[in-house]
């Protein structure tokens, strides 16, 4: 289906997750209150890195794709979190279900922002008919996210968490 692609906003680059980036997003990741919300302990490099070795190697489904991108803020040129997203085929046509998250010490400067809306732009160029995302009720930061790339709630519920929605337009 499809394959990520490097993607440059106006500050960032949306690169395809590689096993070689598990080292620095250990670090990126290690503040245990990036957790609150969607529970777990942060990874240790050795146990990111056998995930990303799973992740890159695709999912065992053919039918459906998941595509990870690190997210590098070109002026400090680091990484600072990750984008992704899962396509599945629906009844309505292909579903991505997008997540994001930013490491603490870029939090706040709109990165997620600019990178979902980026992802969600991207999306809207491969076939996919809606994007969904799962998001705590009690995590505004990430609503405003999801609002600024167009998704809006809805009043279904998912592992405690709300689904967001977007159609995207044909």
């Amino acid at each position: 289906m499809s394959t990520p692609q490097a993607i440059s906003t106006k500050r960032l680059d949306l690169l395809p997750l590689r096993v070689e980036h598990a080292q620095e997003m250990a670090t990126v990741l290690s503040d245990p209150a990036l957790h609150t919300f969607i529970g777990g302990t942060p990874d240790t490099p050795q146990a990111l890195r056998s995930r990303y070795q799973r992740m890159t190697a695709g999912s065992p489904d053919p039918a459906i794709s998941w595509l990870n991108w690190v997210i590098r803020l070109r002026d400090e040129s680091c990484l600072t979190g990750t984008v992704q997203a899962t396509i599945s085929p629906s009844g309505h046509g292909p579903v991505a279900e997008i997540a994001w998250v930013v490491g603490p010490p870029w939090q706040g400067r709109g990165i997620a922002t600019e990178a979902a809306r980026e992802l969600v732009d991207w999306l809207s160029q491969q076939p996919v008919h809606t994007v969904i995302a799962h998001i705590h009720p009690e995590h505004r930061a990430s609503a405003a996210v999801a609002t600024a790339a167009g998704l809006t709630p809805t009043d279904e519920w998912h592992d405690g968490e709300i689904r967001w929605h977007r159609t995207i337009g044909r």
